[in-house]
């Protein structure tokens, strides 16, 4: 990830030339919005935020698809997309083989296909280095799992949504915050809860690495007024570890998305 963001670094600061064009730094490209990037033999979709100048450089948001999905889906979808432009976030969406991601062992060649995305993009787009997000809903939230320990250091912070991929192990290298949402009532990937009952056992794995080993600030809050999360925050140092419980199902929680990049960048929270 060191070499990854040396590479953004370099790229995102040369000069622009003034052939840049809104949709891209590189003229004539037609990589953006429904047409995929193509990339050694795969492929990413991209979508720029709405108004962006075609000059100041972009936060990123590398979102991975569900399952039986491409990357496709999340340019396009509501509580993903409509997050991200409404926001001065490019969003990277990269397709997994067989539309699934290799999350199951370490040395996940989707890990190096996510970071060639990222410096892919650089190319094509001034990227704002210090604020690299990651996110995944479902087999994507598990993939957003396997890239924040192989390859999170250097990220702002990893958003898992609706899954979670192990309990114990150790990290090569990890985000400056992991972020986790889930439903009490999955039915896909269930919930899992910990010893007794435990809701906050989805995420003993980070608090055990960042050492977080105090009680939680905990608080419940509504994003849209129509469903309320339970949050649990745990500061460890220089890293955070936050917990949104909710009492529904697999799914991306209206305005979730929104909300933390919205307390990652600063923002005044709005919605959507």
């Amino acid at each position: 990830m060191l070499r990854l963001l040396t590479l953004l670094f370099a790229v995102a600061s040369a000069p622009l030339t003034a052939q840049t064009n809104p949709k891209s730094i590189l003229p004539g490209d037609p990589c953006h919005g429904q047409t995929p990037c193509i990339l050694d033999g795969r492929e990413y979709h991209v979508k720029e935020p709405d108004g962006w100048d075609g000059v100041t450089p972009l936060p990123v948001l590398l979102h991975f698809h569900g399952w039986a999905r491409t990357g496709k889906l999340p340019v396009n979808h509501g509580r993903i997309s409509g997050a991200t432009r409404r926001r001065d976030v490019l969003l990277l969406a990269p397709t997994g083989r067989n539309k699934t991601w290799g999350f199951r062992q370490e040395g996940s060649a989707d890990v190096a296909f996510a970071n060639a995305v990222l410096a892919d993009a650089a190319k094509r787009y001034p990227i704002d280095t210090d604020n690299i997000f990651v996110s995944g809903y479902s087999y994507g939230g598990l993939m957003a799992w396997r890239y924040a320990c192989e390859s999170g250091s250097g990220v702002r912070a990893v958003m898992s949504i609706s899954a979670a991929l192990f309990a114990d192990g150790d990290c090569a290298e990890a985000p400056d915050e992991f972020r986790q949402v889930y439903g009490l009532k999955d039915n896909v990937l269930r919930f899992p809860f910990g010893p007794d009952g435990d809701t906050t056992w989805p995420v003993i794995f980070w608090r055990t690495q960042y050492g977080c080993d105090t009680a939680p600030q905990t608080r419940d809050y509504s994003i849209t007024g129509r469903r309320t999360f339970t949050q649990n925050t745990w500061i460890c140092g220089d890293n955070s570890v936050t917990f949104d419980i909710h009492p529904g199902g697999h799914l991306i929680p209206r305005g979730w998305i929104g909300r933390q990049l919205d307390d990652l960048l600063n923002r005044t929270p709005t919605y959507p």
